[in-house]
């Protein structure tokens, strides 16, 4: 096993993570540090984002064990490689990546090598949650957007502020609809064409008619994960017009208007994957859009906080407080 050792710090045995030991409650303890096995990397984390996904388990729902491993439900990490594992080809030591691992709110965590990709030099020290940009990217791919289209994107937080600019910048006439007026002033920066606040279904569906002339939308993107958002985009998509769900829908069943999907021949796209190769291609392709200029992620990173308030973090998450669109846990 290669292994950084660059003085006593590194030669720890032990490191902080946090643990959730109950609803809306967490801690973090000193616990042994992981090592890495074969064709494995130990990641030493910069940071890690905070996912809208955490908050089922947060709640406390009656599934969950308490407590969490130590740095479960982190899977958002960034770093540097402390240490390879036997038969690691294409990784050294002291290389930034970006992985796809499961104990990130922890200063150490093991991933497959398979499960990480380098970051360029000139990201430098830039913040690189790898998981919802390789999502975005997804998203994005099984939306099918093309130049000239009019895409509606109801719910504008960081996953759907990413997926405005992906669109505006592929030629799409982009309409942002959300709740917050923060958000679509984001989304105006992102490329947005047309903005409308989500207070009113009805109000909403005659101003997208008034500005598509009464066409509606070839493709619209729901992001909130909610069963009100997710019946206004189905009404917002045109005839033969595709109606891609990327909201997290994880808090029970939803009714859908089937008979008005079969009448408008909707395709309905259920975006969000489960194939690791997959989330791996999309995080490459958010590399190079950054690299290229397609994406800029960095004005999303509103709050970060220190490990020992991944709790705070969280709470910001569910409430959303004015100016919030994507929290960081900061590692080092």
């Amino acid at each position: 096993m290669q292994e950084a050792g660059t003085g006593a710090a590194e030669k720890s045995h032990t490191m902080r993570a946090a643990l959730v030991t109950g609803a809306g409650q967490m801690r973090v303890d000193e616990v042994a540090r992981p090592q890495p096995g074969p064709g494995e990397i130990l990641l030493r984390l910069q940071g890690c984002g905070v996912c809208a996904s955490n908050l089922g388990p947060w709640s406390g729902p009656d599934w969950m064990q308490f407590p969490t491993e130590p740095g479960g439900l982190g899977h958002e990490g960034w770093g540097t490689i402390a240490a390879v594992g036997a038969d690691v080809a294409g990784f050294s030591v002291g290389d930034r990546v970006a992985a796809l691992s499961q104990h990130a709110y922890a200063e150490f965590d093991t991933v497959a090598a398979d499960m990480a990709i380098r970051l360029p030099a000139a990201f430098g020290d830039r913040p690189f949650p790898g998981e919802p940009l390789g999502c975005a990217m997804n998203i994005f791919h099984r939306a099918e957007i093309e130049a000239g289209q009019t895409v509606a994107i109801v719910g504008i937080g960081f996953l759907g502020a990413l997926l405005t600019q992906l669109a505006a910048g592929a030629g799409a006439q982009v309409i942002a609809i959300t709740r917050r007026p923060f958000a679509l002033d984001f989304a105006r920066r992102m490329g947005a064409a047309e903005t409308i606040v989500m207070d009113d279904n009805w109000r909403i569906l005659e101003d997208v008619r008034a500005l598509t002339n009464g066409r509606l939308c070839e493709r619209v993107i729901e992001a909130v994960g909610k069963q009100w958002p997710l019946d206004l985009a189905g009404e917002l998509t045109a005839e033969r017009g595709r109606l891609v769900i990327a909201g997290y829908h994880q808090d029970g069943p939803r009714q859908v208007n089937m008979q008005m999907w079969n009448w408008r021949g909707l395709d309905v796209v259920n975006a969000h994957e489960r194939d690791p190769a997959i989330y791996m291609r999309g995080m490459r392709e958010a590399v190079d859009a950054v690299l290229s200029g397609r994406l800029d992620p960095d004005p999303l990173y509103t709050h970060t906080y220190p490990l020992d308030e991944l709790g705070t973090a969280l709470d910001a998450t569910r409430d959303r407080p004015d100016g919030f669109m994507k929290a960081l846990v900061a590692l080092r």
